[in-house]
C-alpha cells in the first residue's frame, strides 16, 4: 500500500501538533498533491469534528511564500534577516566543525540545545534530539516554561498528573473554568460543559479578565491575579464551617483533614474578599455552591501557575475536591492535566544514559536572557528548533540582547525566519508535523494518534528526527541508536510496563485504527503514587522541600512601582508566537489591546481604542486600549504573542520578569506590574 504522501488526491487521517489539550482528529482532504482543506474527523470519540480557526486555516501557514524552503547561512549583521542559499551538506558540515571546535576550547556544556513543544509530536520534540545532545554532552535544558509550577503544586497534593476522564464531565451538575479561557486553549471541554448545562449545570468562570469564556458563563467572579490559593482556602472555610466536607471520604482517602480544618480557620470570606477582590457575599454563595453541587468538576487553567505563588495556587485548588468527596462521583472532580494516563517510556527515547557526566549543568530556559548574557562560563552556541525565544522568553529585550553577541553561534531550525532565526548564523527549514511520521499523547484527552505524512516535505525542510541523524553522523557518533526508525522508536516508547494503561498500544495498532483510548481506571477506591498513598492536605514531603505543608497564601513578590498588575493573556487567533506572523490570522486577531478598567482609564485620560504606552524597567509596548468592565481596577490584561513587525512595538514579553515561580522553576509572567499612560500626540 502507498504511503498517504505518495496518494496525490482524496481524504487522509491526521492529527493536531499544536501544543493544546484537546489533541483533536483531522481529516485532510488533497488535492494534486497538495492540502486543500483541514477539518475535524467526526469519527473522533472526544473532538468529534469541531475544530478551532487555528487548524482551519492552516493550508494558508503550510503553504505561506513565506515558509522556509532550504538552509541558509547568515550574510549580514546579526539581526537584519540577511541570508544566502546553502546546500544542506555545507549547513551541516559548518555547525558540525564549530561544534567540534567549541567542544575543544570550552567544553561540550558551551553548547546549548533550546526547544519546546511547537510541535506536539513526541518524535519531534524529545527524542533523537535528546539522544544527540546527551550524547554530545550539552548543557541540559529546564524545560519549565508552561505547566511545570502547576504540575509540582499538583503532585504534592495528588502524587500524579491523573484527574477526571474529560468526557465523563458531561455529568457534572457544577463545571468551575478556574484560570483558563477555555474557548480559546480547550475548546472541547466548553463543549463538554454545555452538553451538561442543558442537563442542569451551572458554569462559573473564575479569572482575572472577562474574556469570551467568562462571557458564556452562568456567573463570571472577576480576581485579582496571583490570590486564587486565598480563594480556595475561604471556600475550604466556608465548607468545613457549615458542616459541608465530605468527612467519610476525608477519613479514608486524606492524610491532614484536622491540620487543615483548622488552618483554613483563619482564611474567613471577609478576609479572603479584602485580597482577592471578591465580595465575602459571593466567597459564601460560590462555597455554598460548591459544597451542594454534585458531580462538581474544576478545570484548573495554565494561567495561575504563571505566578510568583503559582504552584501553591494549584497546590490549594486541588485539595478542593477531596474536601467534597467529588473524586468517587462519575465526571466529579478535577482535571489539571492528564498526562500521566499516557505516559510513554521517555527514557528509551531519549537516552539520558548516554550522558557521561551527571554533573552537567541544567540552564533554566525562563532564564535563558540572563543565560545568554551574564554566566560565567558563557553559552557559546544555541540551537532553536520548535520555538521562538525572541518573543516567547520573558525578559524578552535581554533574550535579543542575548541573541545579538557576535561570539554566539546560533543555529535555528524552523518552518519560518522566525524573529530568534533573524539572528541565526545557520537557518534550516522545518517540515510541518503533516511532512512527518510521530505519535501524539494528549494531556487533557485519554487518545494516542498516529501521524503519518500527508504531504511531502516542503522544499528541501527536513524533520528535527531527520536532521540530529544528520548531526550525529557529521559528530561521528555512529551509535546505533541514531539510526532507528520513527516505527522503531514509536514501539519503544509504547512499550512501558510502567503504565499499564497503555498495554497493547504500538505502531500497528495505530497505524490500522489512527486513535486508540489508554485502558484507564479511575483513580478511587485506589491507591495514590504520594508517600501515604491517600491525597496530601498536609504533606511531609513539601515541609522536608522547603514549602509550608498545608495549602497557603503566599503574596507575590515585590516587582516594581508601576500601578498595575499585568497579565500577557494567550490570543484567540494564535497559539503563542505561532500563526502571529501569517497574514490570515493577523487580520482575524485584528490588533493588540490592552483591557483596563474603566475607572483606571478615566483616571488616566484614556479613552477607548487610543493608543497607549505600557512600560517598566524591562521594556516598553504600544498598545490599544480596551477600556470596560472585563478588568478589575489595578489590573491590565494584553492577549497574544504578537509578531515583531517594523513600526510596532507590541513584544509584550519584553515586560514579563525572568524570575522563577515558587516551585517547579517555573515562569512568572503574570505577575509583572507596568505603567499605562496615552501615547503623547
Amino acid at each position: 500500500m502507498h504511503s498517504f504522501k505518495d496518494q496525490p488526491t482524496g481524504v487522509f487521517p491526521s492529527v493536531c501538533s499544536l501544543d493544546c489539550p484537546d489533541q483533536c482528529g483531522l481529516l485532510v482532504h488533497k488535492k494534486d498533491g497538495k492540502i486543500i482543506k483541514v477539518e475535524g474527523d467526526p469519527s473522533h470519540p472526544v473532538t468529534k469534528g469541531s475544530i478551532c480557526n487555528k487548524v482551519r486555516n492552516m493550508k494558508e501557514r503550510l503553504y505561506d511564500e513565506k515558509r522556509l524552503r532550504y538552509p541558509m547561512k547568515r550574510t549580514g549583521k546579526k539581526g537584519e534577516g540577511q541570508f544566502e542559499r546553502i546546500s544542506w551538506e555545507e549547513a551541516i558540515q559548518t555547525i558540525t566543525s564549530r561544534w567540534k571546535e567549541l567542544i575543544e576550547t570550552d567544553g561540550p556544556e558551551s553548547i546549548l540545545p533550546y526547544s519546546y513543544y511547537g510541535n506536539m509530536g513526541i518524535l519531534n520534540s524529545e527524542s533523537m534530539d535528546r539522544r544527540f545532545f546527551h550524547r554530545l554532552g550539552a548543557s541540559l535544558l529546564d524545560r519549565t516554561i508552561c505547566q511545570s509550577a502547576g504540575e509540582a503544586g499538583y503532585r504534592y497534593t495528588m502524587g500524579t498528573s491523573k484527574g477526571t476522564d474529560p468526557e465523563e464531565t458531561v455529568h457534572a451538575q457544577l463545571i468551575i473554568f478556574w484560570g483558563i479561557n477555555a474557548v480559546s486553549t480547550n475548546m472541547h471541554q466548553v463543549v463538554l460543559a454545555q452538553q451538561a448545562r442543558k442537563n442542569g449545570a451551572k458554569i462559573v468562570v473564575i479569572d482575572v479578565h472577562q474574556n469570551q469564556t467568562g462571557k458564556l458563563a452562568d456567573w463570571f467572579i472577576p480576581i485579582m491575579p496571583g490570590t486564587d490559593a486565598a480563594l480556595a482556602l475561604g471556600i475550604m472555610h466556608v465548607l468545613f464551617a457549615e458542616g459541608a466536607a465530605d468527612e467519610s471520604f476525608l477519613t479514608e482517602y486524606t492524610v491532614g483533614v484536622e491540620e487543615l480544618r483548622e488552618h483554613v480557620k483563619s482564611y474567613d470570606p471577609e478576609t479572603v474578599a479584602n485580597i482577592t477582590g471578591i465580595p465575602a457575599e459571593d466567597i459564601y454563595k460560590l462555597a455554598r455552591m460548591y459544597g451542594a453541587a454534585s458531580p462538581s468538576f474544576i478545570r484548573i487553567g495554565n494561567g495561575l501557575q504563571h505566578h510568583d505563588n503559582g504552584g501553591m495556587c494549584i497546590r490549594a485548588i486541588s485539595c478542593l475536591p477531596a474536601i467534597t468527596g467529588q473524586w468517587l462521583q462519575k465526571g466529579g472532580g478535577a482535571i489539571k492535566a492528564n498526562s500521566d494516563y499516557l505516559a510513554f517510556h521517555s527514557d528509551a527515547l531519549q537516552r539520558p544514559d548516554l550522558l557521561q557526566h551527571p554533573q552537567t549543568r541544567h540552564i533554566n530556559m525562563n532564564r535563558i536572557g540572563h543565560a545568554l548574557t551574564e554566566l560565567e562560563e558563557p553559552i557559546q552556541s544555541m540551537f532553536v528548533y520548535s520555538t521562538n525565544p525572541a518573543v516567547v522568553a520573558p525578559e524578552g529585550n535581554k533574550v535579543r540582547q542575548g541573541l545579538l553577541r557576535e561570539d554566539l553561534f546560533l543555529v535555528v531550525h524552523d518552518l519560518f525566519l522566525t524573529e530568534t532565526a533573524r539572528y541565526a548564523d545557520i537557518v534550516l527549514p522545518a517540515t510541518s508535523s503533516y511532512e512527518n511520521t510521530d505519535f501524539f499523547a494528549s494531556y487533557w484527552h485519554h487518545f494516542i494518534q498516529l501521524q503519518q505524512p500527508v504531504i511531502k516535505p516542503y522544499g528541501e525542510s527536513k524533520s528535527n528526527v531527520d536532521v540530529f541523524r544528520l548531526l550525529a553522523k557529521g559528530m561521528g557518533f555512529d551509535d546505533a541508536l541514531f539510526q532507528e526508525t520513527e516505527k522503531d522508536m514509536i514501539d519503544q516508547a509504547l512499550d512501558y510496563d510502567f503504565n499499564p494503561f497503555i498495554r497493547g498500544i504500538r505502531y500497528d495498532s495505530l497505524a490500522e485504527e489512527q486513535f486508540i483510548k489508554a485502558e484507564v481506571e479511575p483513580m478511587f477506591p485506589g491507591t495514590l503514587p504520594t508517600p501515604s498513598g491517600k491525597i496530601e492536605l498536609y504533606s511531609e514531603q513539601m515541609k522536608q522541600d522547603g514549602y509550608p505543608p498545608l495549602p497557603t497564601y503566599v503574596p507575590l513578590q515585590d516587582d516594581e512601582d508601576g500601578p498595575y498588575l499585568f497579565i500577557p493573556a494567550p490570543n484567540h487567533q494564535f497559539l503563542n508566537s505561532t500563526f502571529s506572523n501569517n497574514e490570515k490570522h493577523e487580520r482575524m486577531a485584528k490588533e493588540a489591546s490592552l483591557y483596563m478598567n474603566e475607572k483606571d482609564a478615566e483616571a488616566s485620560g484614556i479613552q477607548d481604542g487610543e493608543q497607549v504606552r505600557v512600560w517598566n524597567s524591562r521594556g516598553e509596548c504600544m498598545l490599544t486600549a480596551a477600556v470596560g468592565e472585563h478588568v478589575l481596577p489595578g489590573v491590565v490584561v494584553s492577549q497574544g504573542l504578537w509578531a515583531d513587525k517594523a513600526g510596532t512595538k507590541q513584544l509584550v514579553n519584553s515586560l514579563t520578569p525572568d524570575r522563577l515561580s515558587d516551585m517547579g522553576g517555573g515562569a512568572v509572567f503574570f505577575s509583572g506590574r507596568v505603567n499605562v499612560s496615552k501615547m503623547a500626540r
